[in-house]
């Protein structure tokens, strides 16, 4: 819009109607008092300001406006048909004007000028936005920068004061700072610690980790420089994610050497006891069936019961410290496999009828393709992994006497399912279930067990190539499973 100032109506409006033919927005004011309000008030592009006016003539004007940060960038054009001397036009270009025009004017020259002006003003308002736009961009990062700067010291300050090795590194996988703990086992910053020659590559693990975005969690040992020797250490790198991608790596070395040390005693312990337990324990099953047979036409039956107890008692005892020597080989990779061919579905038979003869009334469905198929495996073994989860469906499963078995073949591998709907596994302990000796603690307190049995478990079907799992929703059942090489 376009403002035009004159004490003279008669000028306005002729100066108006030449702009508004070609299509300009004119506003006018008749004095100075006047354009000033308005100025406040409205946005113009151009203000066209007459120099002779009373009160307040147009040099005043264009002054008070120029000291106002709002209206100081408006283009003026004075007018003036009195005041033409170069003295005169000097003061309005000192007051803020851009262009002093003397009447009578032609029209079409005025008309190019104010047109260009309106152009040069629009132009270098769009400037002006597009600065004062670029300015808050850079604040705002400027900002966040900073914000980033002071969780990173942050971040830093509290890897330095954690008893552990810490270290962080980029998206890619540069090591971008460490904490002094690092040095007590690497040689600089950019390397990690010296591994175990029979454990993992560390930056080999990482690297996989990285192309999946995921973390990683893995158990090595390495060499600290002072006394020169291996210490088992628990390494977790864990992603930092910003809008679902990775911009930071935050890694931990937790000391886990006396732990280690404090299971490989337990471990020497329980095979040592589980071995001497053997003897005797062997003796007193003897002892137990030879007392059976000579009682066997024994009129009492409550003595009868009290045998038939024991042997319950000793048959369990027998499991417990048969599981207990597996362990043991487990541990010293003394756990050997008599791989052979044999028959799947007479091995899961064999298994149904065990629980069936040894639990009343629970009903064992199988589900799926049930023919005759021949894999190569160690066939007690594999029974054993199967006893086990048909023995834990119906330890976890008080309320029910159904289970369900199935059989799938997806390509080079047969896997094995047994689901039951029992008191299921919260999805946080999950994927510990098949540790040794975890128990879930909801569970631990109501029913009996050392939790060894999913262990051996994964640890025989690990020697078989296969693949061991669970799903489990608490209250609604789980599913467990395990997989097998078919060649």
């Amino acid at each position: 819009m376009i403002l035009i100032v004159d004490d003279k109506a008669e000028n306005i409006y002729s100066l108006k109607r030449l702009l508004e033919s070609k299509g300009f927005s004119v506003d006018s004011a008749l004095s100075g008092e006047e354009a000033l309000k308005l100025v406040l008030n409205n946005n113009y592009a151009l203000i066209i300001l007459d120099v002779q006016m009373p009160l307040m003539d147009g040099f005043e004007v264009a002054e008070t406006l120029n000291g106002f940060n709002k209206t100081k960038g408006i283009p003026i054009i004075f007018l003036s048909a009195v005041n033409t001397n170069n003295e005169f036009i000097n003061k309005g270009y000192e007051s803020g004007g851009i262009d002093y025009v003397v009447k009578p004017f032609d029209p079409q020259i005025l008309l190019l000028k104010v047109n260009t002006f309106i152009k040069l003003y629009q132009q270098t308002k769009e400037l002006q936005d597009t600065q004062l736009a670029l300015k808050k961009e850079i604040d705002a990062r400027n900002r966040v920068q900073l914000e980033l700067k002071e969780r990173v010291d942050e971040l830093q300050n509290t890897l330095e004061v954690l008893p552990l090795i810490a270290f962080t590194a980029n998206e890619e996988g540069e090591i971008e700072f460490v904490n002094h703990n690092w040095y007590n086992y690497a040689i600089n910053e950019m390397q990690f610690p010296q591994t175990h020659p029979d454990d993992v590559n560390i930056r080999d693990e990482w690297k996989k980790a990285i192309e999946k975005g995921k973390s990683l969690e893995l158990e090595v040992r390495i060499k600290e420089h002072k006394q020169q020797q291996y210490k088992y250490h628990l390494l977790r790198i864990i992603p930092i994610l910003d809008h679902k991608k990775v911009i930071k790596w935050i890694g931990t070395f937790t000391d886990i050497e006396d732990q280690k040390q404090i299971e490989k005693k337990k471990d020497e312990f329980l095979s040592i006891t589980s071995h001497e337990l053997k003897t005797p324990l062997t003796s007193i099953k003897a002892y137990i069936q030879l007392l059976s047979r000579s009682l066997k036409n024994h009129e009492s039956e409550q003595i009868k019961g009290y045998i038939e107890k024991a042997q319950l008692q000793v048959g369990k005892l027998n499991e417990l410290i048969a599981d207990l020597l597996d362990i043991s080989k487990i541990e010293n990779g003394e756990l050997k496999l008599n791989k052979k061919e044999f028959d799947l579905k007479h091995l899961i038979d064999a298994a149904i009828e065990t629980i069936t003869q040894t639990n009343d009334g629970f009903s064992l469905h199988i589900e799926g393709n049930d023919d005759s198929f021949n894999i190569v495996a160690d066939e007690n073994r594999i029974e054993q992994v199967l006893l086990n989860y048909l023995t834990n469906a119906i330890k976890y499963s008080p309320d029910t006497k159904h289970i369900n078995i199935s059989r799938e073949i997806n390509g080079n591998f047969v896997t094995i399912k047994v689901r039951d709907v029992g008191i299921g596994i919260p999805i946080d302990k999950q994927e510990r279930v098949f540790s040794k000796f975890y128990r879930v603690e909801e569970s631990s307190l109501k029913f009996q067990g050392l939790g060894i049995g999913l262990y051996i478990c994964s640890e025989i079907i690990k020697k078989h190539n296969g693949t061991y799992g669970v799903k489990s929703k608490s209250g609604f059942g789980s599913e467990f499973h395990f997989t097998l090489p078919i060649n």
